[in-house]
Parts: C-alpha cells; structure tokens; sequence
C-alpha cells in the first residue's frame, strides 16, 4: 500500500510531467530535495513540507488559466483525498496560496517556517543555471521575445501588473530573478542563493558581450 508521499508523487508526475514553461514534474521534485536540504538545517514538519513542496504549482494561476481559485480548488480536492489531519491539509493549502513572487515591490511574507522553506526552494530553483534554463523555456512557451534593447524592464506595484506583463525573457532577470537573492527567508537558502546569483549576473555580462 502507498505512502502519503508516493501518491503525491504519483499524482504530480501526472499532472504535470508534460508541462512545458518550466513548471514540470522535475521542477517540483527540485524543490521537493531543496526543501528536504533546507529542512536538515532549519527544522520543520518535513511531511508538511514535502507535500507543500511537490504540490506547490497544482494551484498556480499560471497553471490554471490565469485563477488562482481554480487551483487551490484543484489542489484541495486532491489533498482531500489523502485523508490528511486537517491541520496540515489546511497548512498545504496555506503555503500553496502564499508562496508565488507577485512583483518586484509586492510582500510575499510566508506565515509560517514550513512555508518560509517551501519558498525559498522554490525560488532557488528559479535562478542559477536551473533558473536561467527555466526562464528562457517559460518566455519560449509564452511566445515571447528574448531580447529587444528597446523595452526596459518594468518596476511591478501590484500582482495585476506583473500578472500582465509581457516582456522579453532578459527583462523577467530585472524585474524577478535577480531580486530573488534578497528575498530568502532562512540562514541556509540564503547561503545557496550567493552563487546562484553571481551565476546569472555572469550569464547577462556574456549575453550582452555577444
């Protein structure tokens, strides 16, 4: 009989295993091993955060055509069906609605340590070589440009307006990626997040010579 974890993995590969922006199963199992690593140090509930963590984009909007409700919806029926304690499933649910970056001058404060630990590995995931690859094959999969010199990036007051955005893929670095570093939330991730992001500024000084 299959664990709690084997059948999220299980769903999660199938939910996602064909996705192809960046969001895929390998990304989840990512920051499903990020999470685990930070969790060594930091503490946690490891359970909690390893469904967190598997489980985070099934209620992305961005995976559920643009509502955020939708997903959250999608995601609580399946957790529904794992017969977790309501604590937790409420827990998942929580980390799950609070977890995305929404724009450069928008606070995305998580609640609770679990929830600090589930975002940071999500967003180590999203920078360093992992993240550059990533960015370049969401930008591909929404049909944007890679570069034009001519737009600037843009500063993002509101979820709305980063939502709506739809900039060429070195902008996504100024406007995301490369604020990243400076929004971890625990010792360890912000440790990981030094190279990773010395790693990109290296990509754009190479990028920019050719």
């Amino acid at each position: 009989m299959k664990g709690i974890i084997e059948k999220v993995v299980d769903y999660v590969k199938e939910e996602l295993g064909n996705e192809g922006s960046g969001h895929d199963w390998w990304h989840a199992y990512r920051v499903w091993k990020i999470s685990e690593t930070l969790q060594k140090t930091e503490g946690g509930d490891r359970e909690v955060i390893a469904i967190a963590a598997l489980t985070h984009d099934i209620a992305d909007a961005k995976l559920n055509g643009g509502d955020a409700d939708k997903g959250l919806q999608r995601l609580s029926g399946f957790l529904s069906e794992l017969s977790l304690e309501t604590d937790k499933q409420k827990h998942v649910e929580l980390i799950a609605a609070t977890l995305s970056f929404k724009g450069a001058n928008v606070a995305t404060p998580m609640s609770t340590l679990e929830g600090k630990i589930v975002q940071d590995a999500d967003r180590l995931d999203a920078i360093g070589a992992v993240g550059i690859a990533r960015t370049f094959s969401f930008g591909g999969h929404h049909n944007r440009l890679i570069y034009d010199p001519e737009q600037p990036p843009e500063t993002h007051n509101s979820y709305h307006q980063y939502k709506k955005s739809e900039g060429h893929t070195i902008n996504h670095f100024y406007e995301k990626l490369l604020i990243l570093k400076d929004r971890m939330n625990t010792q360890t991730a912000i440790q990981m997040a030094e190279e990773r992001h010395r790693f990109m500024k290296i990509f754009l000084q190479e990028f920019y010579a050719e």
